[in-house]
């Protein structure tokens, strides 16, 4: 089913002459979603117009919606108070990557203007790093003592949750704050109030520590499922929470940089960024490549004579190239995925080798026996050589598939694994040089063994 598009429809209100009260009351039955995404759409004297008629709590929330750079330039259309005070409303971990867009001068302003707790929320979060995961995190969350009765902890709730809407699970603290544990709010509402809280405390909760590097933490984080996963400093007391839509663009993230790496990049590039740093980014790589790709191509020109006496293998060099590939970047796939466990063994990483050589080596012996028959009934039929030529050369085209598919597999699995034990990042070094390498596997393979078979030994040629 088709998601209605709501774009025109709050254009066209924003556009009206309805007074401010009615327009904000009808735009009041949009999700803030929609709102943030018509932002981009409408002119700034339009945008201030719709900043004077939504209250700050809407603002804040249609801002959640809006991709940080945005965000930073719809605060700059704004009076500096209005802006402090959306801010306020937004949850830390998206207020703060807000504030690294904008200017030091103007993030300063900002920070003057707000309230005294959400201000030293910031400092804290602003006190990580980048590539931290307490860089993320928020400290819109429910936290309770854990020498408190049933009845207080709900008065407590009660209380917080008009601060903090991420209620479902309740974080339990120490008298020196430091973390004990944790209760879902279904428990709490339906527990006694004689009930002694620390019965329902789960006190085998996961956590984090605000210092962990976010590509160290981020598969723990997805394997908990939890909502919000507490946030802890070196002394085990409780910071914040990372919530489960932070995990989310987490993910997202890190695929996005993977991705990145996987084609030679050193991060992800976006349509605004300038021409020159999108070529800073691509030319060490490419540099590289084009000296391996001239070494292929050295190669190639080694084997000129097989090429002259038989044309027709030109014909079927993509072929195991583009399978040479395709299996290289499959071993990469896998092998990238199994290093983001530290604790792999020396031992695991080999049969790691073995079992990725024998997937290669048994899926190459399949597509070498059928390039051997249809490739053979192939060049009998169609270009109408005889029978015994025509298998002579598919048989070398399988036997030479197989080959390519198994040393690829093999170098898919081991380059990966070399950079990893020599501290260079595999991802980012792996991808295009696994191709590139894997091209010249095929080419070796290939014309050597149509050298060696077809014209040294059965003297073929034409």
């Amino acid at each position: 089913m088709e998601t209605k598009d709501y774009t025109q429809e709050i254009i066209d209100i924003i556009r009206s002459n309805t007074s401010p009260a009615v327009m904000s009351s009808r735009l009041e039955d949009y999700h803030a979603n929609d709102l943030a995404e018509v932002l981009k759409k409408l002119t700034v004297q339009e945008r201030c117009k719709l900043y004077r008629i939504l209250d700050k709590d809407m603002l804040s929330d249609i801002l959640e919606y809006t991709e940080a750079d945005e965000a930073a330039e719809y605060l700059k259309e704004m009076e500096p108070r209005k802006a402090a005070a959306i801010l306020s409303g937004m949850e830390t971990d998206s207020l703060a990557e807000v504030l690294r867009m904008l200017d030091k001068g103007k993030k300063r302003l900002l920070i003057d203007l707000m309230d005294d707790d959400v201000r030293h929320d910031i400092e804290v979060i602003a006190s990580f790093d980048e590539d931290e995961i307490g860089s993320r995190m928020t400290t819109n969350c429910i936290i309770i003592q854990k020498n408190v009765t049933v009845k207080e902890a709900m008065s407590s709730l009660i209380c917080q949750a008009a601060k903090n809407d991420n209620i479902s699970t309740i974080f339990v603290v120490s008298s020196q704050q430091k973390f004990f544990g944790a209760i879902d709010l279904k428990d709490l509402i339906i527990a006694r109030q004689d009930h002694p809280l620390e019965e329902l405390v789960v006190t085998s909760y996961p956590y984090v520590y605000a210092e962990e590097e976010i590509d160290e933490c981020i598969e723990r984080l997805k394997d908990y499922s939890e909502d919000s996963v507490p946030v802890l400093d070196n002394d085990n007391r409780l910071l914040g929470v990372i919530t489960s839509s932070s995990i989310i663009e987490l993910v997202d993230d890190e695929m996005g940089e993977d991705y990145a790496k996987l084609a030679g990049l050193t991060a992800e590039e976006d349509l605004k960024e300038p021409l020159k740093e999108s070529m800073k980014k691509r030319m060490p790589w490419l540099l590289i490549l084009l000296a391996l790709g001239m070494v292929v191509s050295s190669v190639v020109g080694m084997f000129e004579t097989v090429v002259t006496q038989l044309p027709i293998i030109m014909c079927f060099q993509s072929l195991i190239l583009d399978m040479a590939g395709n299996v290289g970047t499959q071993s990469l796939a896998v092998t990238i995925r199994v290093l983001m466990d530290e604790s792999l063994t020396g031992k695991q990483k080999a049969e790691l080798v073995f079992k990725e050589m024998r997937i290669g080596l048994c899926n190459g012996g399949l597509l070498g026996l059928m390039s051997f028959v249809l490739i053979g009934l192939y060049i009998f039929a169609i270009k109408g050589k005889t029978l015994a030529f025509s298998y002579a050369v598919s048989a070398c085209i399988g036997v030479a598939l197989l080959l390519a598919m198994l040393i690829s597999s093999a170098v898919g699995t081991c380059i990966p694994l070399l950079f990893k034990k020599i501290k260079v990042d595999p991802a980012v070094a792996s991808g295009p040089l696994i191709t590139t390498i894997n091209d010249l596997v095929a080419v070796v393979s290939y014309y050597g063994l149509s050298w060696l078979f077809l014209i040294e030994f059965f003297h073929m040629a034409g």
